[in-house]
């Protein structure tokens, strides 16, 4: 299912090729989130056009709204969005302990109130491998706590015995034909907690692993820690996956410690509220000094945004609430980060990986205003 094709001299990144059931995704590779079965701002088309080779969708919002019924009548979710491609499906852990403002932990999952009408409702492994099973989703996630990146000790300890003791659950439910489930390594930025937990979920012997507790507020070096001292307790012949990340530099970086897959809802979300992103970091294009700014929003930048419209255009359809501003901001977003990752397997595999990196990480440079990407994604 997974092929790892070359590694990187100067770093420990990969060159690999992921087969799925409904295409070969080339890693790495970053993908759109489509958590409610739709990319925000964006039709199938488009996100062909842009490169897409992998989509998110997510189980907790999909079982809710519109339901396992009405996608099980519709032959599952790519049929019932039009999609063809892969799609990934998170487990919706992350969100049972980010929107139930009202939850408790049970031995085999979670009991919580939906943020929608306060219905009590139940989810663990048995419930997120069964939802992800009827959505035939290529990857499926197994069920995981989250805690908070300032969670005390206890409370970190807690959570990872949970999502070791949930993992071996998710491991022995049946799946769709052809369907992967990842594991997910939590602990904090607490080394020690990390290798016991990667250590436990690798025994499982899952299709692929991902790096959870990262992104959730925490200082970018402490992002980046985790993930270090995560990867090397990871096995070199199967998929990684950092968990709602990041930046463009951010994955690179994260490129260049071992990971392969990456998801982030930060080019629609910011788009949305006017933001562009280019390769030196985020253009806030409501502000005044764009007003008769009849660039592309990057040069050579070959979206369709890029192609047909100006910063001047785009800036005035933002300040007076047209969609398109949304879209096309959207459409350029999506087409960069899904850019850099090309770039970045190009590079690897003529062996200028590291030049790539290190010019890149020069030049971009971050907006304050942009907040991390999970929450974001609330």
């Amino acid at each position: 299912m997974f092929q790892l094709l070359k590694t990187d001299p100067s770093s420990k990144a990969r060159l690999g090729r992921l087969t799925t059931p409904h295409g070969v995704v080339e890693t790495p590779a970053y993908m759109p989130v489509g958590t409610q079965a739709t990319v925000k701002a964006m039709d199938p088309r488009e996100l062909r056009e842009v490169g897409t080779q992998i989509i998110l969708g997510n189980t907790y919002h999909l079982s809710l709204r519109p339901g396992m019924d009405i996608i099980r009548a519709a032959g599952g979710l790519h049929s019932f969005m039009n999609w063809p491609g892969p799609i990934l499906t998170d487990s919706g852990g992350f969100q049972v302990f980010s929107l139930a403002k009202i939850r408790k932990l049970k031995p085999h999952g979670v009991e919580f109130r939906s943020h929608l009408d306060g219905s009590l409702l139940f989810l663990g492994p048995k419930e997120a491998m069964e939802i992800q099973r009827t959505l035939g989703s290529d990857i499926a996630m197994a069920f995981d706590e989250c805690p908070p990146h300032d969670a005390p000790m206890k409370e970190l300890c807690g959570a990872v015995e949970r999502t070791m003791r949930w993992a071996k659950e998710c491991r022995e439910q049946p799946r769709c034909d052809g369907q992967m489930v990842f594991g997910i390594v939590q602990g904090g930025s607490h080394a020690a907690l990390r290798e016991e937990c990667a250590k436990a979920i690798v025994a499982l012997e899952f299709d692929g692993y991902a790096i959870g507790g990262v992104s959730v507020g925490e200082p970018e070096p402490e992002m980046m820690k985790a993930v270090e001292v995560t990867e090397p307790f990871l096995p070199a012949d199967q998929p990684r996956y950092a968990m709602g990340l990041g930046t463009p530099a951010q994955m690179v970086e994260l490129v260049a410690r071992g990971v392969d897959m990456f998801d982030c809802v930060l080019p629609t979300r910011v788009a949305r509220n006017g933001t562009a992103y280019t390769r030196r970091g985020a253009l806030v294009l409501k502000g005044s000094g764009y007003k008769a700014d009849f660039q592309p929003i990057e040069a050579d930048c070959e979206c369709f945004a890029c192609r047909h419209f100006t910063r001047a255009y785009l800036r005035h359809l933002l300040n007076v609430g047209e969609i398109l501003g949304g879209r096309m901001l959207s459409v350029h977003n999506t087409h960069l980060f899904l850019k850099v990752m090309a770039e970045a397997r190009a590079t690897m595999a003529a062996g200028t990986f590291g030049e790539f990196r290190r010019e890149f990480v020069a030049n971009f440079r971050p907006s304050r205003r942009i907040l991390s990407a999970r929450n974001l994604a609330l």
